[in-house]
Order: C-alpha cells, then structure tokens, then sequence
C-alpha cells in the first residue's frame, strides 16, 4: 500500500515534537509500513537488538500513561511504540542474520567466516566492560528515528519519550522478570489536534566543528 510522503529533507524540517494529539486514527496499513521503515534501520553487525512493542489498547495505554508519570500523549496518542532491547539476542540470532546477508551475497562466505568470528569476541567484550546494553540502546534510537521520519514523511506527528520507568515499562510489555531486556525510548504517533511552530535551534558555529571541538 503506497502513502503520500514527504521526501526525507522534508520529513526532517517538518518533523515537530507533539504532545496534543487528536482521536482521529491511524490510516489503515500505515502503522505496518511505519514499522516496516523503522526495521530497515542499520545496527552494528546487523544484529537488529531492538524489539519494538506496539501499544495501542485503551488498557495498555493507561497502564503505560502510570508508567509515564502520567503524561497525557501516552493516553491521547492511538499508538506509542516501544523501543526495547535485548542485548542477548545476539546468541541466537547471529547465524540467522549471516546466513540472511549470504543468501543476498550481502556477505561473501569470506565476510561471513570473519563475522561468526568477530560478534562473539565482540559482544563479549562489550558485556565484560558493562557496555552491551548500551551498545543495543543505540542501535534501538537508530531505528527510532527511522519511525519518526517515516510517520512524519506520512504526515503523522510524533514525541520521543524519554521520561519514564523502566520496571513500569517492561511490567507493560510482558518483560518485567527479563534482565536481558532493556528500554531505549518510547515515541507516541498519530494525528496532531495542534502542532506549535519550530522553536529554532542555537547557531550551527556553536553545535558543528570541522576537525576538532570549538
């Protein structure tokens, strides 16, 4: 199913972070092409760490709104998507995402030796220095702003959400016993009832550098 979009320079301008929403729905289809955009993110090794749970009932909605510190775009939003992780998957996904990326000769036999090699010393070392879960968090916000522009190149409005807690989250999404599960971030997405104008951002001369930190 084909939506009307914005082109990606588009999508990035017009992009606002949005609190009111309105009850109108979600297109129908659009959600899945939204998740099929946010999926084709890249991640490191390709290992793909994010598990993204979609909220959308009236129940699940309210127990997520208690687990946001009661902000109001949990309830009003028809769907928030949540960002998780699990930092161990790699374990068992590894030899599933090689032999996906040999099977398109995305990876010769060659690539594909070095990576059964590299992603565990890998992946250990990062868990061995505490970095695993960190390491899959970015990953997770790559692939969230994949969903943010994308909804908004549809013409939906969206919030990154980064207030919120953690055991309360993952109570919502069937994960709260599950260590190896981490959140990233939550972004809500529908229809805007107001969208405020852009706030503007400092001077580039005061955020880029070229060669070294001003």
């Amino acid at each position: 199913m084909k939506f009307p979009a914005l082109t990606v320079q588009e999508a990035i301008e017009k992009r606002r972070s949005t609190k009111d929403f309105s009850d109108a729905p979600i297109e129908e289809g659009m959600l899945d092409e939204i998740l099929r955009l946010t999926v084709a993110a890249p991640s490191s090794w390709n290992l793909q760490p994010w598990r993204v749970v979609v909220i959308e009932s009236t129940e699940d909605r309210e127990k997520l709104h208690q687990a946001c510190f009661k902000q109001r775009q949990v309830l009003e939003a028809p769907a928030t998507l949540v960002f998780a992780v699990d930092h161990q998957a790699w374990k068992d996904d590894m030899e599933a995402v090689i032999e996906e990326a040999r099977s398109r000769d995305a990876w010769p036999e060659s690539y594909c030796d070095i990576a059964r090699k590299v992603i565990p010393g890998g992946q250990n070392a990062l868990d061995k220095a505490g970095l695993i879960r960190e390491y899959a968090i970015k990953d997770a916000m790559i692939a969230a702003t994949h969903a943010v522009l994308a909804a908004t190149s549809m013409g939906l409005k969206t919030t990154f959400m980064n207030g919120w807690m953690e055991p309360a989250v993952k109570e919502v999404i069937g994960a709260a016993d599950r260590n190896e599960i981490a959140i990233a971030v939550l972004v809500c997405l529908g229809n805007a009832a107001e969208v405020l104008p852009n706030p503007g951002r400092l001077p580039s001369d005061h955020t880029v550098f070229r060669h070294r930190l001003g």
